[in-house]
């Protein structure tokens, strides 16, 4: 099985702390996902803070309205630095997904890494290649815009 890379890095003119504050709220994945996806955090995690161990229960809709359940564990946190979530069951065979933030001159440097893997045998690099790369970019393109919009306007002196 093909373990797929992908990375994201953007700016946010905030503090570390209201960064972080947003961030690791996993009801905020909502405004970060595309409505078409049919995001819908099943979980009772509303106004909860992230802790080691958690466990957050979605359905997705990634292809033609279909009804998927997805469970990630929140597996590592380093306060102001990092976490990670990791899927427990759902659409990939493998999803490992870090959130890093660092301090940079005007504000925050936020990097996506993900590394995934699709399943269905030797048709996984096809699926891949011909939709599952470019919906992951699209969703995570998404994101991007929307954090854009979020924090626009806002400055910060590190």
């Amino acid at each position: 099985m093909k373990v797929y890379y992908k990375e994201w890095i953007q700016t946010i003119p905030v503090s570390m702390e209201e960064a972080w504050e947003f961030f690791s709220r996993p009801e905020n994945l909502e405004v970060l996902t595309p409505v078409d996806m049919g995001f819908d955090i099943i979980s009772d995690i509303k106004d909860k803070e992230m802790y080691e161990g958690m466990l957050i229960r979605y359905k997705v809709s990634p292809i033609l309205g279909i009804k998927l359940n997805w469970c990630t564990e929140i597996t590592h946190i380093r306060k102001h630095e990092f976490f990670i979530d990791e899927q427990r069951f759902g659409p990939y065979a493998m999803w490992h997904h870090e959130h890093h933030f660092e301090e940079v001159a005007g504000g925050i440097k936020m990097t996506d890494q993900l590394h995934y893997a699709i399943g269905f045998g030797p048709l996984g690099p096809l699926a891949n290649a011909i939709f599952v790369g470019a919906k992951i970019d699209e969703i995570f393109g998404f994101r991007y815009q929307a954090v854009e919009k979020m924090f626009a306007g806002k400055k910060v002196g590190v």
